[in-house]
């Protein structure tokens, strides 16, 4: 289906729950997130239903989100239910890594294409400092782990936070020389705990083209621009939704852990799907399509119109 725009409508991030095992400064507060009812969230068995009215109405990928999506009691569960989708030709799945140890080979085997890890530093001291709680040998094991489960052509996602990380560009980038990952540098967006921040922690993408001058444009990947360095097995991915943004070429929607649908991340309104099913429901992600705007307006108001935080609206 097409928006109002003549967007084609193909991809849905689903998120499954707004808890995290790890409070990322940029993301949530040190306290974390107060656990909700359960009557409050979707089950397992809405999110399917929510999947498969978004599959009728054209959506051939589906990324779980959170949150952390592994902390969901039954995600491998959902990831076989949303596998035997009609039209779904591709599930992937965003995680900082925590507990694939454990979950990597039973993801795999519900059907699980393909994994995005979150890591913004390869230090343990300034991974400790930006988590608050994790430990950077936890998401290592992950990433071994996934490799050994059968996940090929991994990707990092790493937030650019300027004057804090950004001397770890070239390290992230130089991890693409021996490795078949693409490290994906994205700009941190003014939403949740990290509005206020000083505008220097806004660094955008084309800082890691001046830091890594010898990257040479591939080409595209949806709303990613893909680099390689000389004879790397990887790529350098770069996400830009401040400096180059990219709202013409979105191809997505969204769909909070509560059961509501976000035409797009930075703008406020939103679809309630809770309690919906049938024809009912597909009209309801009808309307979330139709209500899809031309673009956001980070750069013109200097914060996100979200109303809620990344962990709440889904990564």
């Amino acid at each position: 289906m097409q928006d109002t725009f003549g967007r084609k409508i193909t991809y849905l991030r689903l998120s499954v729950t707004d808890l995290c095992n790890l409070r990322c400064r940029y993301c949530m507060g040190a306290e974390g997130v107060e656990k909700r009812a359960h009557s409050e969230m979707c089950s397992l068995e809405h999110l399917r239903d929510i999947a498969a009215a978004a599959a009728a109405c054209g959506v051939r990928k589906i990324r779980l989100t959170g949150g952390e999506p592994l902390v969901r009691r039954g995600i491998v569960e959902l990831c076989r239910m949303l596998r035997e989708i009609p039209g779904i030709e591709e599930l992937c799945l965003t995680t900082n890594g925590v507990l694939l140890p454990a979950l990597a080979a039973p993801l795999r085997a519900a059907g699980v294409d393909r994994l995005n890890i979150s890591l913004d530093t390869l230090r343990p001291d300034r991974f400790r400092d930006i988590t608050r709680v994790g430990s950077l040998a936890d998401v290592l094991r992950g990433l071994e782990t996934a490799e050994s489960a059968g996940f090929q052509n991994l990707k990092l996602n790493c937030v650019l936070l300027g004057g804090v990380s950004d001397d770890e560009i070239a390290d992230f980038a130089a991890l693409t020389l021996t490795h078949p990952w693409q490290v994906r540098f994205i700009e941190l967006m003014p939403m949740g705990t990290c509005v206020g921040w000083d505008r220097a922690h806004f660094l955008p993408s084309d800082a890691v083209l001046a830091r890594c001058p010898q990257l040479r444009e591939v080409g595209t990947q949806g709303v990613c621009r893909v680099y390689r360095l000389p004879g790397a097995r990887g790529t350098v991915g770069l996400i830009s939704p401040m400096s180059h943004r990219f709202c013409s070429g979105c191809d997505r929607i969204r769909v909070t852990a509560d059961g509501r649908l976000k035409p797009c991340l930075h703008s406020s309104e939103e679809i309630p799907l809770a309690g919906l099913s049938g024809a009912e429901l597909r009209r309801a992600v009808e309307r979330g399509i139709a209500a899809k705007p031309r673009q956001h307006r980070l750069a013109e108001d200097g914060r996100s119109g979200a109303g809620r935080g990344m962990y709440e609206i889904g990564g």
